[in-house]
């Protein structure tokens, strides 16, 4: 089985665009980089599932020419799962709107304390420099 290239190409740059809007930090675009995305992911799940066939119906086809259901049954369920992420992001996104009239996300302020309080707690590079090759800690060197 080859796969088509072309559908190959065109799954990852959906995926990498929806990649891309996903990192904003605007709500209608991460939205879009999720509808990208899931679209990328479902026609990767098509190309991986193999050359068409005819209709995976039993009893009327012989088995060998038939097309494999499950990737087909797996976009399905992709799509039904989007649908509903979509409406709940554009939701999310509506009563920021309607709040802030903005649909940025703002920095939070517990994520900046915290990573200001890790950057206070890093060591330097010296104390794990290569010319140090004592595991010990402090406590155990007088055993």
């Amino acid at each position: 089985m080859i796969p088509n290239l072309t559908l190959c190409l065109v799954a990852g740059v959906l995926s990498a665009c929806g990649v891309y809007l996903f990192l904003s930090r605007s709500l209608v675009r991460v939205l879009f980089g999720m509808l990208l995305f899931g679209n990328g992911v479902n026609i990767l799940f098509l190309v991986a599932g193999g050359p068409a066939g005819r209709p995976p119906i039993s009893g009327e086809n012989d088995p060998s020419t038939m097309a494999d259901p499950l990737p087909q049954a797996m976009v399905l369920t992709a799509i039904v799962i989007s649908l509903a992420m979509s409406a709940f992001v554009l939701a999310l996104a509506h009563r920021s709107w309607q709040i802030s009239r903005s649909d940025l996300v703002e920095a939070d302020p517990e994520n900046l304390r915290i990573s200001r309080r890790s950057v206070d707690n890093d060591y330097p590079d010296e104390v794990f420099s290569e010319a140090s090759t004592d595991t010990a800690h402090p406590e155990e060197e007088g055993r």
